[in-house]
């Protein structure tokens, strides 16, 4: 297990939290300490949303806590019930988030209560109130998140893996299990991949130049992890109906790989093109074989002419209709990397773009 960004930054606002607790004298700091872990969000705007939240999940406990215990007492089971409203109130304000937290202030206002009790509450709350506030502080000064290094290398990795197991494939040298067992681990990077790219649009720019670049490269983003996933379906399908591949007449298992290799190299000429590692005007070519999505479904209109005879075979007839979503799938993937080509040359002919990613080693 790594030392992330978000656990070092826990610790910290727990310190802080503490630490001003302290200095202002609190009576139980440790409630500070407890709200603050509540509190530490991955990006700055989550952060934000998350006070708002937290705040009013505290304020919600801690009206029920003093209304409680001035109508019924502190009672066990009292303190129960409070907290089975505490949780209602929050269901229904859609603040499940700051259930914990809400239960939590509850507790810490009902569970001793002085005979000057409302002074003894506002303490407790403005106890809690100081973790809140320091976790934010925390988010906003201490190790801001940035994701896009992270959100390019990921899709960058998970690209470089793909057509890996592609070229191996339409060559019939991969292992049948190992790859199911990694198409299986390359679904859950892909949600991963979609978690982090919400995490990048959620990252915030103060400045309308940024903002207007960032709106920009968030359509690229989106477009990149579109290509992505188009790559790894049509993984799956040649991996899928690789002994209908097997049996296909020579020449035209030929044109699916030269296709195939066309169109990874074109991808990855289109990722490097985005980092500077290609010129913008330079134009994707492959010796004499260029991609051509007309050809390859002209090509696939012949085989089923060669093979209209035996169409009345069922064997014949589903090796067709599995060579279509093969077919399909490579053509659909050709169309969204011309698209992200577009898409990035745009940005850096217009706008002058100079990508700020790192590759990581």
């Amino acid at each position: 297990m790594t030392l992330g960004a978000r656990i070092l930054k826990t610790g910290i606002a727990i310190v802080l939290a503490l630490f001003l607790a302290q200095l202002l004298n609190a009576p139980t700091p440790v409630f500070a300490g407890i709200s603050a872990i509540f509190a530490i969000q991955p990006t700055v705007y989550r952060s934000y949303l998350s006070i708002i939240e937290q705040v009013q999940g505290n304020i919600i406990g801690a009206i029920i806590a003093v209304i409680f215990v001035l109508s019924f007492g502190n009672n066990v089971f009292i303190i129960g019930l409070a907290a089975i409203i505490v949780i209602t109130i929050n269901l229904k304000l859609g603040l499940e988030k700051t259930i914990t937290l809400s239960v939590v202030t509850l507790i810490a206002i009902m569970e001793s209560p002085t005979d000057d009790f409302i002074t003894f509450a506002i303490i407790r709350f403005s106890t809690v109130m100081l973790g809140i506030l320091s976790s934010s502080i925390v988010n906003l000064i201490f190790l801001p998140p940035k994701y896009e290094n992270k959100l390019y290398n990921q899709i960058s990795d998970m690209s470089e893996e793909i057509t890996k197991w592609i070229r191996l494939n339409i060559r019939h040298a991969s292992e049948h299990s190992l790859l199911k067992n990694d198409i299986d681990k390359m679904s859950d990077r892909l949600m991963k991949i979609d978690q982090l790219y919400i995490l990048y649009k959620e990252e915030r720019n103060y400045f309308k130049k940024t903002t207007l670049l960032k709106t920009r490269k968030l359509v690229i983003y989106r477009q990149m992890i579109a290509t992505l996933k188009k790559s790894f379906q049509t993984l799956k399908k040649i991996h899928r109906y690789e002994n209908e591949l097997l049996s296909l007449p020579e020449y035209f298992q030929n044109i699916i790989q030269q296709q195939l290799d066309c169109l990874i190299h074109h991808h990855e000429h289109v990722m490097l093109k985005f980092i500077g590692k290609v010129k913008p005007h330079v134009i994707f070519e492959e010796g004499s074989i260029s991609l051509d999505r007309n050809m390859l479904f002209q090509e696939l209109m012949q085989y089923y002419k060669e093979t209209e005879s035996l169409v009345h075979e069922n064997e014949e007839e589903l090796k067709q209709y599995h060579m279509m979503q093969i077919v399909s799938a490579i053509i659909e993937y050709d169309e969204n990397v011309e698209h992200l080509d577009t898409l990035i040359t745009s940005i850096q002919v217009h706008h002058n773009h100079e990508a700020e990613v790192t590759i990581e080693e």
